[in-house]
């Protein structure tokens, strides 16, 4: 299985989640928005369903596809320490900046 940051570095899929993340959507919907062949959106949502990042029910023959928060939340946890990192440097830039003026 891949790792959720494996499973994200595909560009393809991101872009499936961001359409995701603003509605649920079949198949169809996705392959026309991403402009991609349907075989290669269904295994990009096979990855994601497999990953835990989307998640799937039927609504009749379509199969409607939605975002799932939970694996984001963690990768969200493990980016915080550096998302402070991160601001701190800002901080001190900024702060460089004004000193210059």
């Amino acid at each position: 299985m891949l790792s959720t940051f494996e499973v994200l570095a595909e560009p393809n899929r991101r872009r499936i989640l961001d359409l995701l993340l603003v509605s649920e959507r079949h198949v169809g919907e996705l392959v026309q928005a991403l402009e991609i062949s349907q075989p290669a959106v269904s295994k990009h949502l096979r990855v994601l369903r497999e990953s835990a990042l989307v998640e799937v029910s039927a609504d009749a023959q379509r199969r409607i596809y939605r975002v799932r928060s939970e694996p984001l939340r963690a990768l969200d946890d493990w980016l915080a320490p550096y998302r402070r990192l991160w601001d701190s440097r800002l901080d001190a830039l900024e702060s460089h900046l004004q000193e210059m003026e």
